[in-house]
């Protein structure tokens, strides 16, 4: 029998007010709530790495809307690649944990009780995994074996009810850090970066899977390949949102929308913060974007290392965008989806790379 382990907050549920606090933005992190990739645990964040926090954004205010602190994650993690949601549980899976980088962790996190549980692990560890929930069943897609890097095209399909995973039909090409979503009944794979290894070079393929008949087709690519994108669906298409060339220090703003119907691309208005490694959930009609991390390059050469906090929504009614209240604790490389009317953020990296994880547990609500 799978052992099942709870998490709860603890104190936190009895504080009533002090629970729904969301930490500073220039504050640092709780011990805690950290762990370094390799090496001593850090106690804190240098001043040097609280200085990468970006909160600012180009993009006219609207509403700020509210962030709270949930019950933190069970183990500190980053670079899942991202998380879904079903029966209003957050399910998070895989990424950089305890010291290694292709952990098969996956957590489940209750809004109701503000709790977590570890329940069945992927059937491998890995990083960068897409994944994607629909019809009671959580897919799985790809990843990377090594640090961001050595993808692989398995494939794997959680029962919820049944708490077990079962391999279906492996993908038709490996990749790591695609975009994946729901369209139909079929499950869409988009982007990514793929093989060999020590090129890990941006890839636009557009794949689709039928779960009836356990089978992959190959669509149109992408006409931008870059991987680390944001992804969502409103009315039938697929939105593509920011992501990279290669590396984070190649960030891209472009905005693509992909019609499975006439299997066609087209471009729309620009997120106005380039970020890759970020959150990307819809709610309310809108696209919710927030987190990232990028490197960037003075006159001299000099890296200058970006962890993106701000939140920018996209209306594509209007096809404009529009800045809120940021990140309490900018992070990239972590785990968002929508439970009832608000978006949780768990875990993720606080600084620049996968140096470092956070179990730190954040959610928004649009004002």
């Amino acid at each position: 029998m799978h052992r099942r382990a709870l998490v709860g907050a603890g104190a936190a549920l009895l504080a009533g007010v002090g629970a729904a606090r969301a930490q500073h933005h220039g504050g640092n992190i709780p011990a805690d709530q950290m762990t370094a990739l390799r090496g001593p645990n850090p106690q804190g964040l240098t001043p040097e790495q609280l200085a990468q926090r970006v909160l600012d954004s180009p993009a006219p205010a609207g509403p700020p809307g509210r962030w709270v602190s949930r019950a933190p994650l069970p183990l500190p993690r980053s670079e899942m690649a991202w998380a879904t949601s079903w029966n209003d549980r957050l399910h998070v899976i895989g990424g950089y944990a305890t010291g290694e980088v292709n952990k098969p962790y996956h957590h489940v996190y209750d809004p109701a009780t503000d709790r977590w549980q570890e329940v069945a692990p992927l059937p491998r560890g890995a990083n960068h995994v897409g994944v994607v929930a629909d019809a009671g069943r959580i897919y799985a897609l790809g990843g990377f074996q090594e640090q961001n890097r050595a993808s692989d095209a398995l494939a794997f399909v959680y029962v919820v009810a049944e708490d077990k995973w079962e391999t279906v039909a492996p993908m038709p090409r490996p990749r790591g850090a695609g975009g994946v979503v729901a369209v139909g009944g079929k499950i869409y794979h988009v982007g990514g970066a793929s093989d060999p290894a020590p090129e890990r070079a941006s890839v636009g393929w557009t794949e689709v899977y039928d779960p009836q008949a356990d089978r992959w087709s190959i669509l149109r690519a992408m006409p931008a390949a870059r991987d680390h994108v944001g992804i969502a669906v409103w009315e039938g298409r697929i939105h593509i949102i920011g992501g990279r060339f290669n590396t984070f220090e190649n960030n891209t703003n472009l905005h693509h929308v992909y019609d499975p119907a006439a299997d066609t691309w087209r471009l729309r208005a620009p997120i106005p913060t380039p970020r890759s490694g970020h959150g990307m959930v819809l709610l309310n009609g809108r696209m919710w974007c927030f987190g990232g991390e990028e490197r960037l390059y003075d006159a001299q050469n000099r890296p200058i290392d970006r962890v993106i906090g701000t939140l920018e929504s996209y209306d594509p009614a209007s096809d404009s965008w529009m800045s809120h209240a940021p990140m309490p604790t900018p992070r990239h490389g972590l785990g968002a989806a929508l439970l009832g009317g608000s978006i949780h953020v768990a875990g993720g990296g606080p600084i620049v790379g996968g140096g470092i994880q956070t179990s730190v547990h954040e959610a928004f609500t649009p004002g």
